[in-house]
């Protein structure tokens, strides 16, 4: 562990109007390829292709500090947070997770695997938190921290690309576009496991808030939305109690492809001219993430763009500028009231790809109400 940038900040910087988006202070030097912002309060984690994840404070008007950064052996892919908000987790290119402790400033090892860790997911279920990692090793584990070993490891027909969960319910993608889809009052055994709705290979995945659906992303600029069904399910360790969950009952719309809640949408395009009107110009979209209160989502994508959507409408809401380079991470905050980006270069075109100049930086957009709040729906 060590700190970073403690005498500077980005409050020099910031402007006066708030429609300008803030460039976060000491950006790590090569490229970003996670964000996650503390459950509890506006701290930022980094994930970067230098092998060090940082942590920055950001202030009421946008001002940026570093706090405190530590390494992995290879490159971090992906980092997250606890509940409480106290420990920092990350996965990495060293098949390990790594740990730290805000309070301590002390770092462990908490997970390993034969291959990459791509995605760290922290799980808060009603037995207390549990670490999942998805690895390249084709596998997904469950840790408690209090063991060197996993409570339990589940094998994937391919290697983890990415996962998300809204308890109960967790989405897995891999390679060769499968899609595996777990109740996690039955961690070990996927309830379904179906092939993408997309053509093309599966980038991101991202659950809704409520847990009835999820939106995922492919390398061919198109998102779809797939939901769910709920019901009342008994929790089966606490019978006694009558404990009643909510959890998506995936009969129908999983399984009925013609499904008219189901759809999907081209963006992150291009014409190949201004006047073709083509958009065959296709690239990767590679975030995907909801708002906490709204409910309505970002992508970002290769292109450097950024949109805002609303998936019940099926209304885009904003369209950013275009930004210097590939947006490759994405996040906001606690309540919804900052949305940080990463520009830097996201791997899409592979090593030959990762040319000299590509920017990496991090911004916050301070997030106004219009832009995020649902549209009535179309009749």
């Amino acid at each position: 562990m060590a700190f970073f940038g403690a005498a500077n900040s980005t409050s020099a910087n910031v402007s006066s109007t708030v429609e300008k988006d803030v460039e976060v202070a000491d950006p790590p030097p090569d490229s970003i390829s996670s964000l996650a912002f503390c459950p509890v309060a506006d701290f930022l984690a980094v994930g970067s292709w230098d092998n060090n994840v940082r942590i920055y404070e950001v202030g009421a008007n946008g001002q940026t500090q570093g706090k405190a950064m530590y390494g992995h052996q290879a490159p971090a892919l992906s980092v997250c947070w606890n509940k409480e908000g106290s420990k920092v987790i990350s996965g990495g290119c060293d098949n390990t997770a790594r740990l730290y402790d805000i309070q301590t400033g002390q770092t462990q090892q908490v997970a390993q695997h034969d291959a990459p860790v791509r995605v760290v997911k922290w799980l808060e279920t009603p037995q207390g938190g549990i670490l999942a990692t998805g690895s390249w090793d084709k596998t997904i584990k469950y840790w408690d921290m209090r063991t060197a070993n996993p409570v339990s490891t589940v094998q994937l027909p391919e290697r983890c690309y990415t996962l998300d969960v809204s308890y109960p319910l967790m989405v897995v993608g891999t390679a060769e576009r499968h899609i595996q889809i777990f109740n996690l009052t039955n961690p070990t055994t996927p309830y379904k496991t179906m092939m993408s709705p997309l053509k093309w290979q599966t980038r991101v995945i991202s659950c809704f808030l409520n847990g009835t659906g999820f939106a995922m992303g492919s390398v061919e600029g198109r998102v779809a939305i797939q939901y769910v069904h709920s019901y009342s399910l008994v929790h089966p360790s606490t019978s006694s109690i009558h404990l009643h969950l909510t959890f998506p009952s995936f009969f129908r719309y999983v399984d009925e492809k013609d499904s008219q809640n189901n759809f999907s949408f081209k963006c992150h395009r291009r014409d190949q001219t201004p006047a073709s009107k083509d958009q065959s110009l296709v690239f990767a979209v590679n975030d995907i993430n909801f708002h906490p209160v709204h409910g309505t989502f970002s992508t970002c994508g290769a292109d450097g763009t950024i949109n805002f959507w609303d998936k019940d409408s099926r209304t885009r809401l904003k369209t950013f500028d275009p930004c210097p380079g590939p947006v490759s991470s994405s996040a906001f905050n606690r309540n919804g009231t900052i949305f940080a980006y990463a520009i830097s270069y996201d791997w899409s075109k592979g090593h030959s790809g990762n040319t000299p100049g590509h920017p990496n930086k991090i911004m916050l957009h301070p997030v106004k109400d219009d832009e995020v709040k649902k549209r009535s729906q179309k009749r």
